[in-house]
């Protein structure tokens, strides 16, 4: 339990980071963390005003089995596949987490107090399937704080399209490269013309985009040290925050003009930049990286809890980081270039490479589930 002491004395950082506009939000849920009220406590003394959620976070938490043991005995009972149990299982924690988080969804007038929840990532190269998926799940956690999590994949941005057009907010998942973030920020354009000339109050959607940071860097920093060079090796640790900077500079341009100011006076809202996989994967760099150099006014930073609590003991909070750094991060990724690193390629294998590790750790949680079943005398088919 975090005690009166350590939240003053660590709640420093993390509202500073608040006061910069940058919305806290937790990547990570289960069961255990409900029940046991920290997810509360988290909101409550550590500025968390949403949840993040993936196939992975689900296979942790539901793979335990812990706090799970009543809800997989009756689903037993019901002899429900094996697929009905999973998605059970995950929306009723969604369902829970949005609860606790509705206070701070009324108090921002639905900017936050968000909880997403993924579609399946099998799903994630068919357009109609996600489409069925996300209008499901919607449905399902029945909740007006839900966001649903379609990968930007090319088939997930017509059900982008499709979803937001029916009032569904989003959470855009595994943007790696620029010139798909302007897919992303496109097709949300498109869904809220849709919804518009469907009659859909605007206001009522919200949206935000995950790019991911530190998968970048581990995989671009794997090949500078391949490179081995003096001038290889100087550039480790920048192409991430280089290729974060220049979406949130893609982001100020498509969210200034005359398409948005339409939109926008139809009281629609910004599709925010969300900063994802924030947690340091090589040990030598400061494992507030991520956020500390990542601030900049209406976006969100979802950390897994040791980067949150990192950050509310050391982060290195200082004003803006991002605007007014273009042209550096510009330079960066010009020199990781020039050495001879695609960035279409790297970003390309980034992206295959995210849908199929949550392909792996969505059947791994449906193979838990269906021993969990089978040992309670169903055989989960």
């Amino acid at each position: 339990m975090i005690t009166v002491t350590e939240v003053t004395a660590t709640a420093g950082a993390l509202k500073r980071l608040s006061d910069e506009g940058v919305s806290i939000w937790l990547d990570d849920l289960s069961r255990k963390r409900i029940e046991s009220g920290n997810l509360a406590e988290l909101v409550d003394t550590r500025n968390v005003v949403g949840v993040t959620t993936n196939p992975s976070i689900f296979q942790a938490a539901i793979g335990s089995g812990e706090g799970y043991e009543e809800q997989l005995a009756d689903l037993a009972v019901r002899k429900v596949t094996v697929e009905e149990a999973v998605r059970m299982m995950t929306t009723a924690d969604v369902r829970a987490a949005a609860d606790i988080l509705r206070p701070v969804y009324d108090a921002t007038g639905g900017r936050d107090g968000r909880v997403s929840i993924e579609v399946d990532p099998r799903l994630a190269h068919r357009t109609e399937a996600t489409i069925a998926e996300a209008k499901q799940l919607a449905w399902l956690v029945d909740r007006p704080n839900v966001m649903i999590k379609i990968p930007a994949t090319q088939a997930g941005l017509p059900a982008i399209i499709e979803v937001i057009g029916r009032g569904i907010s989003v959470n855009v998942t595994l943007i790696f490269s620029l010139e798909r973030y302007r897919e992303v920020m496109d097709a949300y354009l498109a869904g809220l013309e849709k919804a518009r000339a469907a009659g859909i109050d605007l206001a009522t959607i919200h949206s935000v985009a995950s790019f991911f940071v530190s998968r970048v860097d581990s995989e671009i920093d794997k090949r500078l040290t391949a490179l081995g060079t003096d001038d290889a090796l100087a550039l480790k640790g920048k192409a991430a925050l280089a290729n974060a900077r220049l979406a949130y500079q893609a982001y100020e341009e498509v969210f200034s003009g005359d398409r948005w100011t339409a939109l926008a006076g139809a009281k629609a809202t910004k599709q925010r930049p969300l900063w994802a996989s924030t947690g340091v994967k090589d040990p030598s760099y400061k494992d507030t990286l991520y956020v500390d150099e990542l601030v900049a006014p209406g976006t969100v930073n979802t950390m897994p809890e040791a980067t949150l609590n990192a950050t509310a003991d050391h982060g290195d909070i200082h004003g803006d980081t991002v605007t007014g750094g273009y042209a550096q991060a510009r330079a960066d990724l010009d020199a990781v270039e020039r050495l001879g690193i695609s960035y279409d390629v790297v970003v390309k294998q980034l992206e295959d490479e995210g849908v199929a590790k949550f392909e792996v750790a969505w059947q791994d949680l449906l193979d838990a589930v269906a021993k969990s079943l089978s040992s309670k005398g169903v055989d989960g088919e």
